[in-house]
């Protein structure tokens, strides 16, 4: 009986090694993908509990990061959420009221 030699071709090899990694490479990442995150807002336990800014960030007076900064959230500062708003990318915005000492002022976060 003989034995012949198979040739194995470049081809061949790229088709195995993108198969390997398409096999391996999801179960070193999160589930739905990458884990991005924007700056964090604290969870509420009730809908009655305040919404606590986590690090300070800039209220815009638009949903977009290159809208004018109007004031400035410090940490711990209790907000008002008046609504939500998703754009088309995915990425979400509040807008809220965060209360200052010359009256409540209305503006959008990030997250």
């Amino acid at each position: 009986m003989a034995v012949r030699a198979v040739r194995v071709t470049p081809t061949a090899w790229r088709l195995a090694a993108l198969l390997g990694f398409a096999l391996v490479a999801p179960a070193g990442l999160p589930a739905g993908g990458a884990d991005w995150r924007l700056p964090e807002l604290r969870r509420r336990q009730s809908s009655r509990e305040p919404l606590l800014s986590v690090v300070p960030q800039a209220l815009r007076c638009a949903p977009r990061h290159q809208a004018p900064a109007i004031s400035r959230a410090e940490a711990g500062v209790p907000l008002r959420v008046v609504r939500r708003w998703i754009q088309p990318g995915g990425e979400r915005w509040l807008q809220v009221d965060l209360p200052t000492p010359s009256g409540v002022r209305r503006g959008w976060l990030a997250g």
